[in-house]
Order: C-alpha cells, then sequence, then structure tokens
C-alpha cells in the first residue's frame, strides 16, 4: 500500500524540500566552496575574487601527477587484493555454521571499528622488523589500505552471496556439474554486480585516506591526499583545494565506469 504523503503533490514538494535542506548545507555547498577555491587568487570577503586557472597547473604536473599515479596504483592494488580476499572469505563463510560465520564478520569488521590511524600503526609495528621488513617501501602503504578496505568487500560480497537463489548450484550439481565450475560459471556470474560494486567502494575509500597513510608513506610513495594536507599545511590553501578537485574528480570517473560496467553484468 502506497503512502498518499509521498505520492500527493504536497508529499513530494516536501520530500524534495527536506532533500534540498540536508543535501545542499551538508554535501553540495562543501564541495562547491572547494572548487570555487581552486580557481581564485583570494577569499578575503564572503566570496572569491581573482579567477585564475594557474593552480591546477601545479595539480596536474609534477609532484602531483606523480602522486596521483601513486594513489590510483595503490587503489586499484589495494581494491584487487581486497576482492580476492575478502571475496573468497565471505564464500567461504556462507557454507560456515552460524559461529564460524560471526567469527569471520568479526575478524574482518575489526579494522574499520578503530580508527584508521589505529591500524597504520599496528601495520609499522608488525613489519617494521625481519622476518617481513616492509617499512620504508610502497607495499606497507597498500598492505594497509587493504587491511582498511578488505572489510567492505568482505560484507559486499557475504551480502550478495546470502541473497543467492540455491536452485542454480543445486540443478548444476544435479546435472554433474564439479564445485569449481559452480563456482566459476555460477556463483561467481551471479556475483558480479556485487563485485564490481565492492570494488568501486574499496577504489573510492583506498583515494581518500589519509591517517593511515600518514604513519607509513615513504618519501618516493606519496599519494594524492598527503600532497593535500601537505599544500594545505604550507598555507597554499587554493593549489590543495585544486588538487582536491583533481582527486574527486578522477574517482568520479572511475566510480562512474565501475558503474557501467556494474550495469552491464546486472543485465546480463
Amino acid at each position: 500500500m502506497h503512502s498518499p504523503l509521498v505520492h500527493s503533490r504536497a508529499g513530494k514538494w516536501a520530500t524534495w524540500a527536506v532533500f534540498l535542506l540536508l543535501f545542499v548545507p551538508l554535501f553540495a555547498v562543501p564541495l562547491l566552496v572547494v572548487v570555487a577555491a581552486s580557481f581564485t587568487t583570494n577569499w578575503s570577503g564572503a566570496f572569491p575574487s581573482g579567477a585564475t586557472t594557474e593552480h591546477y597547473a601545479a595539480a596536474t604536473g609534477g609532484d602531483s601527477l606523480k602522486a596521483l599515479t601513486t594513489s590510483l596504483v595503490t587503489a586499484v592494488t589495494a581494491s584487487v587484493l581486497a576482492l580476492l580476499v575478502g571475496g573468497w572469505a565471505a564464500l567461504a563463510a556462507a557454507s560456515l555454521r552460524a559461529r564460524g560465520k560471526r567469527f569471520l564478520d568479526v575478524l574482518f569488521m575489526l579494522p574499520v571499528a578503530v580508527p584508521s590511524v589505529v591500524v597504520g600503526l599496528a601495520v609499522l609495528v608488525a613489519f617494521s622488523r625481519p622476518p617481513v621488513l616492509l617499512n620504508g617501501t610502497r607495499w606497507i602503504v597498500i598492505l594497509a589500505h587493504t587491511v582498511l578496505v578488505t572489510a567492505f568487500a568482505y560484507q559486499s560480497v557475504s551480502a550478495a552471496a546470502a541473497r543467492l537463489d540455491p536452485m542454480y548450484e543445486q540443478a548444476a550439481a544435479s546435472l554433474g556439474a564439479r564445485p569449481s565450475s559452480v563456482l566459476w560459471r555460477i556463483r561467481l556470474p551471479l556475483l558480479l554486480p556485487s563485485l564490481t560494486a565492492a570494488a568501486g567502494l574499496c577504489f573510492a575509500l583506498s583515494m581518500g585516506e589519509l591517517s593511515a597513510t600518514m604513519m607509513l608513506y615513504p618519501p618516493d610513495w606519496t599519494p594524492l591526499p598527503v600532497r593535500i594536507f601537505a599544500a594545505t599545511d604550507r598555507g597554499s590553501l587554493f593549489t590543495g583545494a585544486a588538487v582536491a578537485v583533481v582527486l574527486m574528480a578522477t574517482t568520479l570517473l572511475v566510480l562512474l565506469a565501475v558503474s557501467r560496467i556494474r550495469t552491464r553484468a546486472s543485465y546480463r
């Protein structure tokens, strides 16, 4: 039964009004301020002044371009590893009893239950000495990002696996399909939309991660969020805003591409 409040003209206007009152001040205005700051040379009053595009020259070249490449490589690698580990664990958890599944749920959600700086400290302490010495290399940053985003991959795939209709797998098994064939030809194709959604979420989270990264990054592996923090910390707010716009635009373009892949996978 539909609610007349939402489907009436007055209800629709009220819904839009509430949406705009919440969305514009909380989400749209801060982003618009960052975009406006990236095109200005001065902001001493209520509005910016002195339009310029010079900040984007620094934001799209030199060290900033290298930092963008670093962020992309880190995010893509961390997302792939998170899907492999989190997806495999979610599929394994689906076949466990309730107690075993609860244990895996707690284990994989633990990194997001604590501040990311704690995860960074844990990784730093654990991998600063032999036999696995990663401190001072790019791999310690990638590992920290993987630990932080794997929980989201696990949760996405776990929820999707729980919604799968077991009749497909039962029908394939009754026709003589081996478990490996059922996995690769039945379960994974059905889970592809959830896998791509999880990949997009992991990528976005990794691109914007700062707290743990600040504790771990070596000088030759500086991600873009660290570059933004360093620029604003030096007082170069407008350059930092331009770099932030580049980060947002790159992340958005990748997410749009992932969304198209997910849409095509949903219609297969």
